[in-house]
């Protein structure tokens, strides 16, 4: 029995070796064909994820509303008792930072509605002597308040009439002052289900509040927001929106804000989430202003 088994070893290993050798000629030939198989299965894919589309559209359009809210928190605590070699040897710090997305979409077959809010806030401690006995309290370093409407009619699969209204401002303080309102119409280009690009080359800014310099302008609204969902949970989100006047003016009224979020959930909607971005508005703060979140994300 054992003899056999030997036998069927070294045989086994020699016609292991003798089909892996091979010419580079004859495995270029085997991978072109297993190419081309792939290319027939890939034109057979193609259709069917067509047809996955074009259900996923006729769903949510007999769905109704489609609701849903995400965001992220984070958090930070440092203190620090006799430490010598720091600058400051009692001292505490602590961050609190937290976004909220919102949004309610209607899509029907002639027609969509999109709503959006996000919130941003933050907060910020910092004591450097603890021995006194007296607390800090925290000081707000981010505020922001964010309300988008979009209404547009279909002229064709993915391309449509549309509305829009934004308002930008703060929440806790400073409301309305300033605040900045777009009112504006033109086009809306869906040329898939994750990105939406806004362009409407007639749009009114209103800029309100105790800065008589800043004026109102006519000028043209671009909106672009992406969202993709990838496997094991993790979700991207990117939205740019800008303002360009017609009219040059000083200060100008031009103005963006970048925004891109990344979340990876591990437990039931839980799990980490990072937010950062960019935003240039004179009529705000003459430079780019810009904030960054990590911390626990969540979706609801």
């Amino acid at each position: 029995m054992r003899n056999l088994l030997a036998i069927a070893f070294i045989l086994g290993m020699f016609f292991q070796g003798f089909a892996q050798d091979k010419t580079a000629e004859e495995l270029q030939a085997e991978k072109a064909a297993l190419s081309e198989q792939i290319s027939a299965l890939q034109g057979e894919l193609d259709p069917l994820k067509a047809q996955v589309a074009a259900i996923d559209g006729q769903l949510e359009i007999l769905s109704g509303w489609n609701t849903g809210a995400f965001g992220t928190i984070g958090f930070n605590q440092s203190t620090f008792n006799n430490w010598i070699k720091g600058a400051n040897p009692n001292s505490t710090s602590s961050t609190i930072s937290a976004s909220f997305n919102g949004f309610a979409n209607r899509k029907e077959e002639n027609y969509f509605w999109r709503n959006s809010g996000i919130i941003n806030l933050g907060w910020q401690k910092l004591d450097i002597d603890t021995e006194e006995g007296e607390d800090a309290g925290y000081e707000r370093v981010a505020d922001v308040l964010r309300i988008t409407s979009l209404y547009g009619r279909n002229l064709s699969p993915k391309l449509a009439l549309s509305a829009m209204g934004e308002y930008n401002t703060a929440l806790l303080a400073n409301f309305n002052n300033p605040g900045i309102l777009d009112l504006g119409a033109g086009f809306t280009w869906n040329p898939e289900n994750n990105l939406v690009v806004v362009v409407h080359p007639l749009n009114y800014h209103w800029v309100f509040g105790d800065l008589p310099q800043f004026d109102s302008a006519l000028g043209a609204k671009i909106m672009a927001d992406y969202v993709k969902t990838f496997p094991n949970g993790v979700t991207w989100r990117s939205n740019l929106s800008a303002f360009m006047p017609y009219q040059s003016q000083t200060p100008t009224l031009r103005e963006y804000t970048w925004t891109n979020g990344l979340s990876f959930s591990a437990w039931k909607g839980i799990g980490v989430g990072i937010e950062y971005a960019l935003r240039n508005a004179e009529v705000e703060f003459d430079g780019t202003q810009s904030y960054f979140v990590l911390g626990l994300s969540y979706a609801l």
